[in-house]
């Protein structure tokens, strides 16, 4: 800390932490689809006919196969991604996803040296000779994974069986292999994870194996960071299980019928040259004109790609409350890999299969709804996570630009809520996510180049140039540059100090700099300051902290109110918005600020629901006695020291605006 002493003696300070740097973090998808040469679709387990026949009730059932590099990981890697991540990751989808059972033998085909191949009998043929090794990523399947060597002449002539197959894999409908390299793809963009399918059966073209490569040296055993590690897995393994480009152009409608038609030659749909693997129809996905986006430089068309399969479109619809909304948005920037294969981050901000996790990655309804309409899985909705970005917000938050949004309810003075326009700068004024999980800051920044014309959203910014507007955006490419609210780590020399989720032990801030008396922990949420700063005095110092705007505070739900806990005392909410004065004496020193009250209904009903309780509708006035005001006391000097202290507290602001 440091502490700004304006005139010799004077025992005033206001106290910036300079130490500490407020850092947005994201951890980006580096998915490559596999092209149409890499995936073997030659699986035969049964014909298309009795399997379209059969249900599509037993509950995913997964095989993990782990390489040799996933046991040299260090102890305490290894414990935590065999015993807590994967388990949980593949125990999700299993419950998620119900597929049609499979109840012969999976043995998976081999790799043939040449491209061409014959099918004979449902079964794969190679040209002359198979591969030595069939690879499913980095990983090198096992010899009694897989089905016998079959070859013939060029000519289809002379064919045999080279090698016997294996035992093969029972009790499983997919086969994941697990790898923990450092391959050049884990040093780039700080890669944590990458996965794809690389083997499809036959009948219904469902992927049947897969592969994830774990990056060493991403692995974080750090608890707060856990989800986030968590979240990334479950995201790569359903880019295996069906979220890619590469897997659309063989979705297939609730009978098990193609939504893409194929070619006879090949049974598969055409190729698509741009991205090296199988087209789609617009059954599957749709391009849209929308001929008046709006920016800084007044109307321009821009073009989407959506999911347009049956049930996204219903659960979108929903979810945002608009019936005209054509389909879910697929992202349209990014690397190879992302574009596509994500939902688009501007409408889906902290949906999981996004092409970037910035803060809470969830599973929602609609990624769940995307899975049933590949025609292999059944969803269970049940297990959705709630999400809460853009929700109800109707067609003009879903189909319109951020800048028409944000231009449009600042003109009626309204929120612009998800959206931001509070530039990220020092003294940093922070507020609360959506669901009150973290203390957070608006990622607008200045960046240093001027943003494309399409995602320039503002005329005008406070403390900014005019004429300038165009190098301010969002900290988050993906999300169209559009500014929002997000969870942040301070860090010091680029080490991370802490994290700003309310929910981590860790990530409490030093007594001595916990000026707002925060309480992080499983039982904690944000709640806004009001707008005076926080200061702490004692008989011979007063500190300023120039930090200020939210807290995490551990609360509770108690005959039907909202209770707030600061320090050690509790403090009812009686209606929302209401200001809570705070006044607490703590280690010699008086710490003084305000908390605003939330509504009941948003921090409690849930709980209470459970309970059988309600919150009071009804709002009232606090008692006069009820919240404590402890008072700090000083012989005569000090109280001389404090008025003296209370007079030149007057004089900070302005001494500020002459540094």
């Amino acid at each position: 800390m440091v502490l700004r002493k304006f005139k010799r003696h004077t025992a005033v300070c206001a106290v910036v932490d300079v130490l500490l740097l407020a850092v947005a973090v994201h951890s980006l998808c580096t998915h490559v689809h596999p092209k149409h040469d890499q995936v073997l679709h030659g699986v035969y387990i049964e014909p298309e006919h009795v399997m379209k026949k059969r249900s599509v009730d037993q509950p995913l059932r997964i095989l993990l196969w782990y390489d040799h590099s996933v046991y040299r990981l260090d102890g305490e890697k290894f414990d935590l991604i065999n015993n807590t991540i994967l388990p949980r990751a593949v125990s999700f989808w299993e419950e998620a996803l119900y597929v049609r059972k499979v109840e012969d033998v999976i043995l998976l085909t081999r790799k043939c040296n040449d491209s061409n191949v014959f099918v004979k009998n449902n079964l794969t043929h190679c040209i002359d000779a198979c591969k030595e090794k069939t690879m499913c990523g980095e990983v090198e399947l096992p010899e009694h994974h897989l089905d016998a060597c079959r070859t013939c002449n060029a000519s289809a002539q002379d064919c045999t069986n080279t090698t016997s197959a294996g035992k093969g894999i029972t009790g499983y409908d997919f086969v994941f292999y697990v790898s923990a390299m450092q391959t050049d793809r884990c040093n780039k963009s700080l890669t944590v994870a990458y996965a794809a399918h690389c083997q499809q059966e036959m009948g219904l073209d469902r992927p049947i194996a897969g592969h994830a490569n774990l990056c060493p040296k991403s692995i974080s055993t750090k608890e707060q960071e856990l989800e986030t590690l968590l979240s990334t897995v479950k995201h790569e393994i359903l880019h295996a299980l069906g979220f890619s480009v590469s897997l659309f152009g063989f979705y297939r409608d609730s009978k098990g019928n193609p939504l893409t038609p194929r070619r006879p030659e090949t049974g598969k749909p055409a190729l698509n040259e741009k991205y090296q693997t199988y087209e789609w129809s617009d059954k599957v996905i749709k391009t849209f004109e929308r001929k008046n986006w709006f920016v800084r430089s007044g109307m321009r068309k821009r073009t989407v790609q959506m999911v347009v399969t049956p049930n996204v479109v219903r659960e979108v619809r929903r979810y945002f409350n608009c019936n005209e909304l054509e389909g879910a948005e697929l992202e349209d920037q990014g690397e190879e890999g992302t574009a596509l294969t994500h939902w688009e981050k501007r409408v889906f901000e902290n949906e999981a299969m996004t092409g970037t996790h910035t803060q809470h990655p969830i599973i929602s309804n609609v990624t769940l709804a995307l899975m049933e309409d590949t025609g292999w899985y059944r969803a269970n909705y049940a297990m959705a996570e709630p999400m809460s970005w853009g929700k109800g917000l109707g067609c003009d938050f879903v189909m319109k630009s951020c800048k028409e949004w944000i231009s449009t309810k600042t003109a009626r003075g309204l929120s612009i809520h998800p959206f931001c326009n509070k530039i990220k700068k020092d003294p940093l004024q922070t507020e609360c996510t959506d669901d009150r999980t973290s203390v957070a800051l608006c990622n607008l920044v200045k960046h240093d180049h001027l943003l494309p014309e399409i995602y320039q959203n503002f005329d005008s910014l406070n403390y900014v140039l005019q004429g300038s507007e165009g190098y301010y955006g969002g900290s988050v490419s993906l999300a169209d540059y559009c500014p929002y609210i997000q969870e942040f780590t301070w860090s010091s020399k680029n080490v991370i100090v802490r994290g700003s989720n309310c929910q981590y032990l860790d990530n409490n801030p030093k007594p001595d700099k916990n000026f707002a008396l925060e309480d992080y922990g499983n039982h904690s949420k944000c709640f806004d300051h009001t707008n005076q700063m926080w200061e702490e005095r004692s008989c011979k110092q007063m500190r300023q902290w120039q930090h200020w705007g939210s807290g995490c505070y551990s609360y509770k739900c108690e005959n039907g109110r909202l209770h707030i806990l600061v320090g050690n005392y509790t403090y009812t909410c009686y209606h929302p918005f209401q200001e809570i004065s705070i006044r607490i004496l703590k280690d010699g020193w008086l710490h003084k600020g305000a908390i605003v009250c939330p509504s009941c209904k948003d921090m409690c009903e849930e709980e209470f629901l459970m309970k059988g309780q309600s919150c009071k509708l009804r709002e009232e006035s606090p008692p006069s006695t009820a919240y404590p005001r402890d008072e700090l006391q000083c012989s005569a000097i000090g109280v001389y020291v404090n008025l003296m202290l209370f007079l030149l507290s007057t004089m900070i602001p302005a001494l500020y605006s002459l540094r």
